[in-house]
Order: C-alpha cells, then sequence, then structure tokens
C-alpha cells in the first residue's frame, strides 16, 4: 500500500490544490518498506492527478482540499482522506496505528463527526453514503 502526505517544511501542506511536495510511503504489513519525496509541479488538477495516480498511490492524506480535485482523485481509485494537519510522520503513524481520527489531527472546522463515518471510495455505494460524502463536500467548501 502506498499512503500519500503532502508537506510543506514541517507539516501536513494546508492544502493539496497547491502543494509542491509530496511525501510517498510504501507499507508493507504495516510497517514502511520504503518513502520518498516528489516535486508536483503540474498546475493543471487534472494532471496532477495523472502524476499522482501514476505513483501508484492508495491513500492520500491531505489538509483541505477542493471538491473538484477530491472527486477527480477518488474517480480514478485514490482513497482521500482530508481534513487533516500536522506533522507528516504523526499523521503517517496515527493513520498506520488506526488514530489518525482523533481531534488533535483535524484542521480548524473540522470534527470527529466528520469522520467516523469516513469511509473509503468503494463503500460509498452503500445507503445513506450520499448524503455523508454530501456533507464532507460541504465541510471543504467553506
Amino acid at each position: 500500500m502506498k499512503i500519500a502526505i503532502p508537506v510543506w517544511g514541517d507539516k501536513v501542506s494546508p492544502v493539496l490544490d497547491t502543494a509542491s511536495t509530496l511525501l510517498v510511503v510504501e507499507l508493507e504489513d504495516q510497517k514502511e518498506a520504503s518513502r520518498f519525496e516528489t516535486y508536483l509541479d503540474e498546475q493543471d488538477l487534472s494532471r496532477r492527478c495523472i502524476r499522482i495516480r501514476r505513483l501508484g498511490i492508495d491513500t492520500l492524506i491531505c489538509g483541505a482540499i477542493s471538491r473538484g480535485f477530491s472527486k477527480i482523485l477518488e474517480g480514478s481509485g485514490i482513497h482521500v482522506v482530508p481534513g487533516i494537519s500536522g506533522h507528516p510522520e504523526d499523521v503517517l503513524d496515527a493513520y498506520v496505528n488506526g488514530n489518525l481520527f482523533r481531534s488533535k489531527f483535524f484542521m480548524p472546522g473540522y470534527q470527529r463527526n466528520d469522520y467516523t463515518q469516513h469511509k473509503k471510495t468503494s463503500d460509498f455505494k452503500k445507503p445513506g453514503a450520499q448524503r455523508a460524502r454530501n456533507n464532507r463536500w460541504r465541510k471543504l467548501e467553506k
């Protein structure tokens, strides 16, 4: 599994759409197998999505993200976890250990309730998922 986190200095980049650096970590059996950073110089969001997809990213953990970019990424099979802040190493560790959805990692304006029902893209086809997805989009638009 490959996880990507946009970074800015020593924290998760506040906006994925304009992030210039992406930390990519490959996990095997929930342990880090490899990592690297790559520069994102694509300004066009569809090209940026293609670049991220070519990196083989399964899950992208980020701060804010525009609705359109999120839809493009999820439509290409990338699981997007928005609204996260903090030091990338702490965020990665929390994700691997199942502790990411704690308030200390939420960007301002996000709450635990926004994440307790967070599902992978394939799970959005389940009943009631449209309402949860719409609520998440409203948070992103604010």
